[in-house]
């Protein structure tokens, strides 16, 4: 039976760990991984435009011995030409994965219902699960572990947050989200995750004062301005600027790392300075998203 990763709500901390540590064994030991997907192809369907993850899911599934082709929407959506179950229907034909990057995660699960082939989430407007698994594999290379540890994620409540809201839940990292009013995380995802994180003994903490970050581990920024967005950058940064991560908020909490998703713009939700430091995780993240795909991809199509 086919298996898809649209999210991880509905994993098990067991099953989290068992992913995070295949991802960690594939980077460490690549050639032991090296024909898992031999002779397969994975079709990567983007609505939306991308550097990491369609370059580390291109080479990354050349690392494991297969193939990828890639559809380009013209960063446009796919309603209008043909409805999304009926290009799923015809993808899962020919390819052994689906992998989609998409504006809305009902598109997904359309995918879902119509693939015989797992579908994979490389971003919709709900979640992120690719960007959790990377994140906390590099928390876990820092700490040699995850387990109480505390996040803070500080800015706009988003796909990203969400995601690693559950994924930390279930590895039973703390977490720590400190939004402007009004740009809060979906309540009934936070709700989940809280739920998640009672198996695991992990804490989540909702705030709007950044001063609910003091103690963290590591410090977790995002873009304020998301793809598309057509606020004007003047109002943006008049509810946001508050809400910078700079080297005055890593001292003032005492962190000892600071992550980001990327893209990012520097001098806007997170400093330069603080972006080329050696606190930084910026550029390990990026390099353990091909990992974390390549675990997922290793396990939905091993099975």
């Amino acid at each position: 039976m086919k298996q898809d990763l649209l999210t991880f709500s509905n994993w098990t901390p067991e099953a989290m760990h068992k992913l995070l540590n295949l991802a960690l064994e594939i980077k460490q030991s690549p050639s032991s991984y090296s024909n898992v997907l031999a002779g397969k192809s994975v079709v990567a369907l983007f609505e939306k435009p991308s550097l990491r993850t369609r370059v580390s899911f291109d080479i990354g599934i050349n690392r494991l011995g297969g193939h990828m082709v890639y559809l380009d929407s013209q960063s446009g959506k796919l309603a209008g030409r043909e409805d999304a179950v009926d290009m799923a229907a015809n993808l899962a034909c020919w390819a052994d994965a689906i992998v989609a990057r998409v504006f809305s995660h009902s598109t997904l699960e359309q995918f879902s219902a119509a693939s015989k082939v797992p579908v994979v989430n490389a971003l919709c407007d709900k979640y992120h699960p690719c960007q959790a698994l990377a994140d906390y594999l590099t928390v876990f290379e820092r700490f040699g572990k995850t387990q109480g540890l505390t996040m803070a994620y500080i800015g706009d409540g988003n796909n990203v947050t969400h995601s690693l809201l559950i994924a930390g839940a279930l590895l039973g990292c703390n977490q720590v989200v400190v939004t402007p009013e009004g740009h809060e995380c979906d309540a009934e995802i936070v709700a989940h995750a809280k739920k998640l994180a009672e198996q695991t003994g992990a804490t989540i903490v909702e705030s709007y004062d950044v001063s609910a970050a003091n103690g963290a581990d590591v410090i977790y920024a995002d873009t304020w301005l998301s793809m598309g967005d057509e606020t004007p950058l003047a109002d943006i940064k008049a509810k946001f600027m508050p809400y910078q991560v700079n080297e005055a908020l890593m001292e003032s909490t005492g962190a000892s790392y600071v992550m980001h998703c990327q893209p990012a713009h520097r001098d806007l939700e997170i400093t330069g300075s603080l972006i080329d430091s050696d606190k930084s995780l910026l550029m390990q993240q990026a390099e353990n998203r091909m990992h974390g795909q390549n675990a997922i991809l290793t396990q939905l199509l091993s099975a």
